[in-house]
């Protein structure tokens, strides 16, 4: 745990920099995004949300709200996801960096994420789909037999206490396969690998110490969580004591004044500025957290240790400081498989 503060403490300034400028990306487009959607819909918006008392909306106006918001909210999780794929792809190219002894500068860090944020996004997907496959399925028995009872009337109490006993079963077989195949991330970046050749290389490197590497990865999601939560809480304080002058206002059944627009804005900034640092750093902290279990496996199980002597002994004098070597050669799925 202590190596990923070390690491955190040695590339911060990298780090925080891809981090930012992701998620600034990502808010420009989610606010063009929104945008587009408002436009589009701007016509209907008056007619559903400004009718007079106890009229209902038409569905000639409902319907494109609804229609806007759905499409708006799938596309807001698609540009979510694509940079939560990036940020997932930074950290192991730093880590890798970290590992092989050398520095790191933003441009590099920017280009190996970007390059390998299509194969992380593939990987996070099927570790997606194939862990929640067990809730999926235990929704889709409970699901159909839910309907049917309350086709009748009432359903019925057994049918009600069905979903917990499905998801008690569910529950620890997603939670088994999102630890065997969450190292699949540092493997497509450390390894160059494809979304498949990287979940089977996490199973392999997670087999025979399943328990080990769950119990630490619950302890430093844990205190990732903690940290983050601690980050943020003064932030939030200053933000609600900022806008304590609006609240005392607000009363007097006058318009708002400068005073109370400044303290809104500032109280709503720091909020925001408190959410963005706890995210960052839980992000990071995680990230690496997971990605030294990875480099942990492959040390106790392949030797890598020495295979990164041997690749440093053997680069030559001209090697740029920047350069994103592939990492040393893993064994075949066989051969992970017969080791450990």
């Amino acid at each position: 745990m202590s190596a990923s503060f070390a690491t955190l403490g040695r590339h911060w300034k990298q780090l925080v920099g891809v981090m930012l400028a992701v998620q600034g990306i990502c808010l420009l487009v989610m606010a063009l995004l929104a945008g587009i959607a408002v436009a589009a819909v701007y016509d209907h918006i008056e007619p559903v949300f400004d009718r007079p008392y106890g009229e209902e909306p038409s569905a000639e106006d409902l319907t494109p709200l609804l229609v806007a918001g759905i499409t708006l909210f799938v596309f807001l999780c698609a540009v979510g996801l694509l940079g939560m794929a990036v940020l997932t792809a930074l950290c192991p190219a730093v880590l890798r960096e970290a590992v092989m002894g050398r520095p790191t500068t933003f441009r590099a860090m920017w280009r190996t994420a970007l390059r390998r944020t299509p194969a992380v996004l593939g990987a996070l997907a099927l570790t997606g789909l194939i862990a929640g496959a067990p809730v999926f399925a235990a929704l889709v028995v409970w699901i159909p037999l839910m309907i049917a009872s309350a086709a009748g009337g009432d359903p019925s109490p057994g049918i009600v206490l069905l979903l917990p006993a499905l998801m008690l079963l569910a529950a620890p077989v997603s939670i088994w396969l999102a630890t065997r195949l969450g190292l699949a991330p540092a493997v497509v970046v450390m390894e160059e690998a494809g979304p498949v050749t990287a979940l089977r290389r996490s199973a392999a490197l997670v087999k025979g110490e399943w328990w080990r590497i769950f119990g630490i990865t619950l302890v430093g999601s844990m205190i990732g969580m903690s940290i983050a939560y601690m980050i943020q809480m003064p932030f939030q304080l200053i933000g609600m004591f900022g806008m304590i002058p609006l609240m005392a206002e607000g009363g007097e059944g006058t318009g708002p004044s400068a005073g109370m627009i400044v303290a809104l804005v500032l109280g709503f900034l720091f909020v925001l500025i408190g959410s963005g640092v706890s995210q960052m750093f839980q992000i990071a902290y995680t990230q690496l957290f997971s990605n030294l279990l990875y480099v942990d496996q492959r040390i106790r199980r392949e030797d890598l240790a020495s295979a990164i002597l041997a690749e440093l002994a053997a680069e030559t004098p001209g090697t740029g400081p920047t350069a994103t070597p592939t990492a040393p050669a893993a064994p075949t799925d066989g051969q992970a498989d017969g080791q450990g």
